[in-house]
């Protein structure tokens, strides 16, 4: 499965490691909400997390065609119509190069053509500006208000989003 430049493939013990290493990038973490700054504990996290995934998290890698790991996507939930999109790109110096659309890109391709969703749903906090202008971009639309959150010590709110296969099939050329 792949986005342009981008493919998506079950995460391996071996991205546990590339994982590990983002948690020395500060800004990365401040804006992941990752606690930890140790790499030798984020790998282990994410060893447990590859080994045994939680229920319903279908979790994939997205690498380079050179298979650079730029990220992942995530696919929660459990109800086979509907699931909730994620999507992560670290560390920080790949931002504000496209990449978070692109792998968001890539979940709805894969919900919708490899899991037959009929419905994918977001939610981005409000104050996360790029985060929510990456849902907007492609096609998501705005169906409500979630709970307070904070980012970056900036108090805020979810903004919640949705699309539905149809829309997404109209615009899959965008």
């Amino acid at each position: 499965m792949s986005v342009s430049f981008l493919q998506v493939r079950p995460l391996t013990d071996a991205d546990a490691a590339v994982l590990g290493a983002w948690a020395e990038d500060e800004l990365f973490c401040r804006h992941a909400g990752w606690t930890s700054s140790s790499p030798a504990k984020v790998c282990d996290f994410w060893i447990r997390q590859i080994k045994d995934p939680p229920t319903g998290l279908l979790r994939l890698a997205a690498e380079s065609v050179d298979r650079e790991l730029l990220g992942y996507m995530d696919l929660h939930g459990t109800d086979p119509e509907s699931r909730e999109l994620g999507f992560l790109v670290g560390p920080s110096r790949r931002w504000g190069h496209g990449l978070g659309r692109r792998i968001a890109e890539a979940g709805l391709t894969y919900g919708f053509t490899e899991l037959s969703l009929e419905r994918i749903w977001a939610e981005a906090v409000a104050a996360n500006v790029a985060s929510v202008q990456i849902l907007r971009s492609l096609g998501m639309r705005e169906t409500g208000r979630g709970e307070a959150e904070t980012f970056l010590e900036t108090n805020s709110y979810y903004l919640q989003f949705e699309i539905l296969r149809d829309a997404w099939e109209l615009g899959a050329d965008r």
